[in-house]
């Protein structure tokens, strides 16, 4: 019985992200590109996502329906992923503003808007409230870049996060060229490069992520997004400044993506985290509405880890901003 009740649990969460494996809205930007939007719900203000680097707006699966039980809510794929065509420019932070303004203009969604972004994608909504200010009344940063953070845990690890942010622009060329290449199927570079994505998302969205990460399209948008990290930086440092009288809902990891399993947490690994927690908690000064919250069990990507929290969230700070 509980093997049963697995598996309508697992196939009931497949059936949603079934809605994520197609494409809905594809709008033309400028020049012929055309970006996928995908919205679903009504009511104001509208909740807009942005996931991590290298990902489409699936990763918004489990928390976008949710949301939209409450209000409009709306994902969107970056230039190069998902279902939007590539852009000739890597996506930093100022062009995927740009871009979302432009889509959602061109899809009559009109604001207001409380945008919620995961890692890089937190850097981008915090340039689009910096560039959209009469739009956005409200802010949830799920773990979101922060424009200084490389250089503060490099500081604090040795050395060690630039390294390990290299052997990822090092493993992403390398999938680039598989990629282009042709990946054999179920071949070892295959699962280093894609995974499992038909295990860990179900039969449909696991075939749109496969299919999509197939292409040598998706290895050119992921790293050139990947290697101007740091130009995505420097834009939102330019930027920044308070927001201003909103709620800005700061989610922080409790899990480290460091840690090694099984071991106790290291001395160094403690302070790295704690690092984490400060610079994450920075959001929370430029803003008198600011608060942080540290979810349990929880690693970098709290949207898949504990999407109920993004829900609750989300939540509260559209309780918030309602009239």
């Amino acid at each position: 019985m509980k093997v049963v009740l697995m598996a309508l649990a697992l196939s009931s969460g497949w059936a949603a992200a079934s809605e994520f494996a197609v494409p809905h809205q594809l709008i033309d930007v400028g020049g012929g590109r055309k970006m996928n939007l995908y919205c679903s719900g009504a009511g104001a203000p509208t909740v807009v996502f942005d996931g991590p680097a290298g990902d489409a707006g699936w990763a918004w699966y489990r928390v976008q329906p949710e949301v939209a039980k409450h209000t409009r809510a709306c994902i969107f794929d970056r230039a190069g992923f998902g279902f939007s065509d590539p852009s000739p420019q890597p996506n930093t932070a100022d062009s995927v503003a740009s871009d979302l303004h432009k889509l959602l203009s061109a899809a009559g969604e009109k604001g207001p808007y409380i945008m919620v972004g995961n890692s890089l994608g937190g850097a981008n909504v915090q340039v689009y409230t910096y560039r959209h200010p009469q739009l956005v009344k409200g802010l949830v940063l799920v773990e979101a870049q922060h424009e200084d953070e490389t250089e503060r845990l490099d500081k604090v690890s040795g050395g060690k996060i630039k390294q390990f942010y290299a052997m990822v622009a090092g493993q992403d060329k390398y999938c680039l060229d598989a990629a282009e290449r042709g990946f054999d199927k179920d071949s070892e570079k295959q699962k280093q490069c894609i995974g499992e994505p038909l295990q860990n998302y179900g039969p449909q969205l696991g075939a749109a992520i496969l299919a999509s990460e197939l292409k040598p399209s998706y290895w050119r948008a992921k790293s050139a997004e990947y290697n101007a990290m740091s130009t995505s930086d420097a834009q939102l440092r330019k930027l920044r400044r308070p927001f201003g009288d909103i709620p800005v809902l700061v989610l922080t990891r409790s899990v480290s993506p460091y840690a090694v399993p099984g071991q106790p947490q290291s001395t160094a690994n403690k302070a790295f985290e704690a690092e984490n927690v400060l610079i994450q908690k920075s959001f929370t000064t430029l803003s008198p509405r600011g608060t942080q919250r540290i979810v349990p069990g929880a690693g970098h990507a709290i949207q898949a880890d504990k999407p109920e929290a993004v829900v609750n969230a989300v939540l509260e700070v559209l309780k918030q901003v309602r009239p």
